[in-house]
């Protein structure tokens, strides 16, 4: 970055100039961007989560977190975006390895990061159709099967259940993993696995002494970054599941659109405050490990 300096001058007796840098002024448009799509939404959602109906301060909204209702859709939130993580990091991880073993400028790798980044973003309505389409009660596979004998809705539609949200979800789940893991992969150096084979080492000693530990807080990091982008999803399961409030986006939804006359858009801020809280945890922990792991990446 270049620095551009404004040379303000004082005229009188004894007085120099002085010299302000503005190399800031390249950062406003990122803090604006930030304060009017970030700061400022959490800001009314969380004075909305402690506002009443009528006005004022309350924390009726606040103790209706506490009910089984919305434990459960939590807890079913947890459930299908630690899964869906889970699937995405071990398949991803092993795909990034499979890339990471190639040569760098080779097209296979530049298909395939393509390929990742496209799939990453493939979500919402679009996603949920193409799966409704394919494997859904009558698409065109699930038929096909039938044909042959071969039911895979024996026990019942899971498509549209937390199984097929798992499904679902680790569609881009695995994708992304490959685009934010790779870099850590490309970081393994290979004058680490020759000392350790001229030590004396096998393959799988060095993945248990060297390699893993290297890449731990990355996957980790990686891991956490997966459970909050599936955590936070609400397109593709409003159109996946569109009846009752399974997770807790479905519930916030409900909360603000209810067709039984319950809509409570302070309610539906509560629900959306304890999203932020989680989504806030996770994204800390996973740059403290983004951290910790970009000292290997130098």
């Amino acid at each position: 970055m270049v620095d551009i300096d404004i040379a303000v001058t004082d005229d009188r007796p004894g007085r120099g100039g002085r010299r302000l840098p503005v190399h800031w002024i390249g950062v406003v448009p990122f803090l604006a961007y930030t304060a009017i799509f970030l700061i400022l939404p959490t800001v009314i959602v969380v004075v909305g989560a402690f506002a009443g109906n009528g006005g004022g301060f309350s924390t009726e909204n606040i103790r209706q977190l506490f009910t089984d209702v919305v434990w459960i859709g939590f807890w079913h939130s947890v459930v299908v975006s630690g899964a869906s993580a889970l699937i995405g990091a071990a398949v991803g991880a092993v795909l990034a390895y499979a890339v990471a073993t190639g040569r760098p400028d080779s097209r296979f790798r530049r298909v395939v990061m393509s390929v990742c980044g496209v799939l990453a973003q493939f979500g919402g309505v679009t996603l949920a159709f193409a799966f409704i389409a394919t494997i859904g009660g009558a698409g065109f596979i699930t038929v096909w099967l039938q044909q042959h004998g071969i039911d895979i809705y024996a026990n019942g539609v899971w498509l549209y259940d937390l199984p097929g949200l798992v499904l679902v979800y680790a569609y881009f789940q695995i994708p992304l993993m490959v685009l934010v893991f790779l870099p850590s992969v490309d970081g393994l150096r290979p004058q680490w696995r020759e000392a350790a084979e001229s030590l004396g080492s096998t393959t799988a000693g060095y993945w248990r002494m060297v390699a893993a530990p290297v890449l731990a807080p990355a996957f980790l990091g990686s891991l956490l970054l997966l459970f909050a982008n599936a955590f936070s999803a609400y397109a593709t399961v409003a159109a996946l599941i569109n009846q009752g409030g399974t997770v807790l986006p479905l519930q916030i939804g409900n909360a603000i659109s209810s067709e039984v006359g319950s809509a409570s858009a302070n309610y539906a801020k509560a629900l959306a405050l304890l999203m932020i809280l989680v989504v806030a945890v996770v994204m800390t922990s996973y740059a403290l490990l983004q951290r910790r792991a970009a000292r290997w990446l130098r």
